[in-house]
């Protein structure tokens, strides 16, 4: 499904992306784990080309990523072009980003009728499916203010469901939530991992990573320093730099 060759990423001098090489499977669910400033958010948002790479390649289920190839060169995508194959990559960020001055429902339903032209009925239909699935359907003519951070979060996932992604890709999905309210956000990913949904998710959550993980990255300074199953990793690190990471948070 996601197919990352040696993919490099530089913010004016700086160095975020040194060569990413990675695979994800149909269905795989990938964790991604470091330290803050290792460049794990910014290589989700390579994924679906909100940021550019300088060097390598990406492909999402078969597709270059933001580029067209013809002979040995690459054609950089018009916005348009890009816009119509990011609509299959869901992507959950740290921070809801909910429309405040539209409910709940709204929320869910706004992107499929703009952006794919789907009648609307049927996008009801379909959005109230998934806000029942997040448990919010009795939420559905609420407004986000009147939501808790664990609740807009899971709107959140019912939205970026609602465009049918290949991909779900999932930003710290946990990080701006009390720790009381993460458990409710976690028990929406299991299920999706449970369907079988693609999923490349940056946590902190390392039991949710060692529980629902089907692999598992540790990024630090722009590359990737260890990967493998979840349980080898977080239990048998090979790399000193793993071992001091995890020492402090396990």
């Amino acid at each position: 499904m996601v197919q990352s060759e040696r993919v490099c990423k530089n913010f004016g001098h700086v160095e975020v992306l040194k060569g990413i090489d990675l695979e994800v499977r149909n269905g795989e669910v990938m964790c991604i784990v470091g330290p803050s400033g290792s460049g794990k958010s910014t290589f989700l948002r390579c994924i679906n080309h909100l940021e550019k790479v300088n060097a390598g390649r990406l492909w999402v289920d078969g597709h270059l990523v933001g580029y067209r190839q013809k002979g040995d060169k690459l054609y950089e995508l018009r916005e348009r072009e890009v816009a119509s194959k990011r609509r299959d990559i869901g992507m959950v960020f740290q921070r809801f980003n909910l429309f405040p001055h539209m409910t709940v429902l709204e929320n869910v339903m706004e992107a499929p009728m703009l952006v794919k032209g789907e009648p609307k009925a049927e996008v009801r239909g379909r959005a109230e499916q998934l806000l029942e699935r997040v448990g919010l359907r009795a939420k559905m003519n609420g407004y986000p203010g009147q939501l808790s951070g664990g609740q807009q979060q899971r709107v959140a996932i019912a939205r970026a469901l609602a465009m049918q992604p290949k991909l779900m890709l999932f930003d710290e999905p946990t990080s701006a939530l009390d720790p009381e309210l993460v458990g409710e956000v976690l028990d929406v990913m299991r299920d999706l991992a449970r369907d079988g949904m693609t999923m490349i998710v940056v946590t902190h959550e390392m039991g949710f990573a060692r529980e629902v993980g089907d692999s598992l990255v540790f990024m630090d300074d722009g590359v990737v320093v260890e990967k493998g199953s979840p349980r080898e990793v977080l239990g048998n690190p090979q790399h000193e730099r793993t071992k001091a990471f995890l020492s402090k948070v396990l």
